[in-house]
């Protein structure tokens, strides 16, 4: 009894560390009052400004955007090098390439936006692209770390298949590219899905990268906020920060709903395919051969 006490204990602790801040923070979005420690009423001013506030809202704009291009990139290349990783087996080089694949995760961000820099940089005196840094840049960027992190959640739900189910599907005469499609796609689908949700708010929450391979007019939301810091933060921050967390919290949902009811229809689907099999046994004829007379 103790130690269920002492569990909850810290179990809500720890929910108050991790969402007491955000909900501090939406509550001082609707603050009347200039200073943002100061308490001056509710009021929703500061949100109404931001429809003025083309500077901020053009970077929030321009955040989401690259964060959806980065997260349906790493998606599509962290699914490949997991395939790559789980399933061709006779790849000689498959440790040197999982190393490489994952590098991301532990290389340090500093070190990765300086080594792209020079990148762009020697790319544009050598062929001419990219010729100004910007979107492009920073999409490219993210997608080199994002996909490392798609790659390690895609390759753990692989390695948890049933190869069976492919096999028997190749078996019936299914090609390879119709079973990836038709049957471990839909498998993997929670893997995909958490996968691009980690990427896009890895993008969104980026900073280190983007300061390195931006260019003018390509300022993302964590570049605008840490420069309107350094001043004070002001209560437009805090009410673009809320509706943010309000747009994520609300995708999380959508798809945490969606991908429950798919597996739910899955498992209703195989449910009834195992029902009907067993129901079509029962109306066989018993075709045994009866026994064979004793010789005389």
């Amino acid at each position: 009894m103790k130690n269920f006490r002492f569990s909850s204990l810290m179990l809500v602790l720890g929910l108050l560390f991790i969402y007491a801040p955000m909900l501090i923070l939406v509550i001082y979005s609707f603050n009347a009052s200039k200073l943002v420690t100061v308490w001056g009423g509710w009021s929703i001013k500061w949100y109404v400004g931001l429809l003025d506030n083309t500077q901020l809202m053009g970077s929030v704009v321009r955040s989401l955007e690259i964060a959806c291009y980065t997260a349906v990139a790493a998606v599509a290349l962290g699914t490949l090098a997991a395939f790559v990783l789980t399933r061709i087996t006779h790849f000689k080089g498959r440790t040197l390439f999982g190393g490489l694949v994952t590098a991301p995760l532990v290389m340090p961000e500093v070190i990765t936006g300086l080594s792209l820099l020079l990148l762009f940089v020697a790319m544009a005196q050598m062929i001419g692209w990219p010729q100004e840094r910007g979107i492009v840049t920073i999409w490219i960027a993210h997608t080199t770390f994002c996909a490392a992190y798609v790659a390690v959640v895609v390759s753990a739900r692989l390695r948890e298949l049933d190869l069976s189910i492919e096999e028997a599907a190749m078996d019936l005469g299914a090609r390879p590219w119709k079973v990836f499609f038709l049957i471990t796609i839909p498998m993997i689908a929670p893997s995909l899905a958490a996968g691009g949700m980690m990427s896009f708010a890895l993008s969104l929450d980026d900073l280190v990268l983007a300061s390195f391979v931006s260019g003018p007019g390509s300022t993302t939301l964590p570049m605008e906020v840490f420069s309107a810091v350094r001043l004070g933060v002001k209560p437009e921050i805090n009410a673009v920060a809320s509706l943010i967390l309000l747009a994520v919290s609300l995708v999380t949902f959508l798809v945490w709903f969606f991908s429950r009811r798919a597996e739910e229809a899955r498992k209703k689907a195989i449910q009834q395919a195992i029902e009907e099999g067993a129901a079509d046994s029962w109306k066989q004829p018993d075709v045994r051969r009866a026994p064979a007379p004793e010789a005389a």
